[in-house]
């Protein structure tokens, strides 16, 4: 077992733990609601806010724990490794992780499979503890959304951990003195159960301007303003009856009176004794105005997000918390700008900051004058609007801000446009806690985006399970990966001038185990929005150039192979590397390889993407353009990229003989790759009239039905030709 490490500010952190006067028996009953939260949304056994000690560990709070019979030694807790990390720590399977496999936490009776967790921190960023979930079976699931969630989790425990640390040393602040000294500087006040100062010391006098000598035989309640005389009356009254301030409640935002009339907030600490027959009183008070000035622009600080001057998440969710405890309606709407990476990207971050302050300031304008209206990070905002109970009314306030986002922005003399993509979700009709309110929203944003720029979708259940679907196929790619069940199958590309296979397509299908084989449209918008992708697309190029330089070694000599790239590709490892290191791996000459690109690759990354693509065509790797036509691609992406080929999409070949727009569009695509000294390939030919139109027009290659569907590499090594003749298809 491998036991945590101890912190080299282990003292400052200890001491810090102390100021929260948590114990074994002191849990914090405020944490429960967190804990219980964190257990339903992951859907584990346990949840637990641990805090870590000298040597040993304590609950502050937990959910699903059944057992008291816990090892709770530090050397024994995964916490105890959390706080010595930043961020989430997972353990996907706590038997295959070298740290923990022999745990007594993992081997005994507690059975730990799965654990995540997230440091709590003090104020001056030292480790407390952490917030964990824990199942007694492995998760291997849990994604980057899931930590971040996790993490929300966190900040709201730790903004009632800071709570009850106010609150411990608000308690310590009201502890009497047991001896006064008149040379003190605490401001003291001794007066009897008619309200009359028996005595002040010099530190009292000077605090309300007058000289020592005036304080003797006067009324105490002068020393505060008008309008809290009555309150402090009937204070003395009540503890000159009772002749003890126990139980007593202190009251607090007490005005105290100075002698020039100004007022100032009092902080006041009040004690009383009865001593033969008679009641004393001493009062320990001090002026809180600077403190409370203080504390009030750290509470602002704390809740503001600074550039836009809205709340920020931490306040967001206190406000939810707060109006969902109440038994009416409201909606939460979560905005997300689209296009706003581009403005960013091309006008800077500066321009990006105003927009965000603009766009803010449109929000806070046409939400109704009850609504918080929030940024909680990046260019996304979140509205809370109390009492809105329809699904109709949401909306119409969500088209309403929507609109005012979508008009035109001036920005050092540039004229932007952004939209706003809007879910919304209401309570209680769709949940009734923050938290899940928040994530329902968040499913419809995601929703809505789906559906394109400047939409808006309710939240629906039906959403919920597509996110647990979305999960599950997580998980079962994972799985394919891990048991090989991908495959390629190979679509051949012709010479159209004399029907020569020239090359073929690399095309991933699923094998599987259930479903039998899936094609690209079931599976790859899940795969290419992973963490695997990169993984699959760096094996689809090596699994794509052993099959070629196999074929070329048989015979088919100037054969070419066309491999699709994943976004992921050009932002894990060194593409041009990982392409170079294939050819060589498997002695294939770099003229045989053609990767091919998509426009959303190029507009995503552009500089990444760019930078890549020339180091590879550099090595003479053929580039090509897929889908071209189809979408927003500027001609000024053919000077800049180094592309070799350009692919015509299939949508404008499929109607080339019906559409005479789509004929002329093909012929100028032609001309524009002529233009630019590039190559071409027409995709999705199906018929032999498009086959001799095509040809007309001087298109060099093409491939789809008409010659072949994509075809097992033992299939395509036959129509090849490789060993012996093999009939045209055509």
């Amino acid at each position: 077992m491998k036991c945590p490490p101890i912190l080299d500010s282990e003292q400052e952190r200890l001491q810090a733990l102390s100021e929260y006067g948590l114990s074994s028996d002191r849990p914090l009953p405020s944490l429960d609601p967190v804990v219980q939260i964190a257990a339903r949304m992951f859907g584990m056994r346990i949840a637990l806010v641990n805090m870590i000690g000298n040597d040993a560990v304590f609950f502050a709070a937990s959910a699903g724990l059944e057992s008291s019979n816990v090892d709770m030694s530090r050397d024994a807790s995964f916490c105890a490794h959390t706080i010595a990390q930043e961020g989430v720590m997972v353990v996907s399977d706590a038997l295959q992780d070298e740290r923990f496999h022999d745990n007594p936490l993992v081997l005994g009776s507690s059975g730990l499979r799965f654990y995540a967790g997230v440091p709590l921190l003090s104020p001056e960023g030292h480790a407390l503890g952490a917030l964990c979930i824990i199942d007694d079976r492995p998760h291997h699931d849990f994604s980057d959304g899931d930590c971040c969630r996790l993490r929300e989790l966190a900040r709201m425990a730790a903004d009632r951990l800071e709570l009850r640390r106010v609150e411990i040393s608000t308690e310590h602040a009201k502890r009497s003195f047991e001896e006064f000294a008149k040379n003190s500087p605490t401001a003291v006040v001794w007066f009897d159960e008619q309200g009359l100062i028996v005595a002040w010391n010099a530190a009292a006098a000077a605090l309300y301007g007058y000289d020592i000598a005036e304080g003797s035989g006067r009324a105490v309640e002068t020393l505060v303003a008008l309008h809290d005389r009555p309150m402090v009356r009937a204070l003395i009254a009540q503890a000159a009856a009772r002749g003890s301030m126990d139980g007593m409640a202190m009251p607090s935002g007490i005005t105290g009176l100075h002698s020039d009339g100004n007022e100032f907030q009092l902080g006041l600490s009040l004690f009383c004794w009865r001593d033969k027959g008679r009641v004393t009183f001493n009062a320990h008070l001090q002026d809180m105005t600077a403190r409370r000035r203080a504390a009030d622009e750290l509470h602002r600080l704390a809740s503001t997000d600074m550039l836009t001057g809205l709340a920020n998440r931490v306040s967001l969710y206190r406000c939810m918390e707060k109006t969902l405890s109440q038994p009416a309606a409201a909606a939460v709407l979560m905005l997300d700008l689209d296009g706003f990476k581009d403005v960013n990207d091309t006008l800077g971050h500066e321009a990006g900051d105003a927009i965000l302050h603009e766009v803010a300031r449109r929000l806070r304008a046409c939400a109704p004058p009850d609504a918080m209206v929030a940024r909680i990070g990046g260019d996304e905002f979140a509205i809370l609007l109390p009492g809105v109970s329809s699904t109709d009314r949401a909306s119409e306030h969500a088209g309403a801000l929507a609109a005012q986002v979508a008009a035109p922005i001036t920005v050092h003399g540039h004229k932007v446009h952004v939209a706003a993509s809007c879910g919304v979700a209401l309570a209680p009709l769709h949940a009734q806690e923050a938290l899940e309110l928040i994530g329902h929203a968040d499913l419809a944003l995601f929703k809505a985006k789906s559906h394109g720029r400047g939409q808006t979708f309710v939240f629906v259940p039906a959403l919920l399970m597509q996110a647990v679907e979305r999960r599950l196929y997580s998980l079962e790619l994972h799985r394919a990966v891990d048991e090989g069940e991908f495959v390629l199958f190979y679509q051949p590309q012709i010479r159209l001038a004399d029907g020569v296979v020239t090359g073929a397509e690399a095309l991933i299908r699923w094998r599987h185990p259930q479903r039998g084989l899936l094609s690209p449209a079931a599976f790859l918008p899940a795969l290419e929005g992973g963490p695997l992708a990169a993984v699959v697309g760096y094996w689809v190029l090596d699994e794509a150039c052993a099959q070629a330089a196999l074929w070329r070694r048989r015979g088919a000599r100037d054969f070419r192979i066309g491999v699709n790239l994943f976004g992921a590709q050009f932002r894990v490892n060194d593409l041009a590397q990982e392409v170079v290191s294939a050819l060589h791996r498997h002695g294939l000459p770099a003229q045989a390889l053609e990767l091919e690109i998509t426009e959303n690759i190029v507009l995503d990354s552009d500089d990444l993407v760019l930078a890549a693509l020339q180091r590879t065509r550099a090595h003479g790797v053929g580039i090509a353009f897929d889908d071209f036509g189809t979408g927003y691609a500027s001609l000024s992406l053919l000077k800049r990229y180094p592309l070799s080929r350009i692919k015509i999409d299939r949508s404008f070949v499929q109607s080339l003989l019906e559409s005479e727009q789509d004929a002329t569009l093909i012929r100028a695509i032609l001309d524009i790759s002529r233009s630019f000294g590039l190559e071409t390939i027409a995709e999705g030919i199906e018929e032999a009239p498009q086959l001799q139109r095509l040809l007309e027009f001087g298109c060099d290659e093409g491939q789809g039905y008409l010659f072949s569907a994509p075809v097992p590499a033992d299939e395509f090594t036959t129509l090849l030709g490789i060993g012996e003749p093999a009939p045209q298809p055509w």
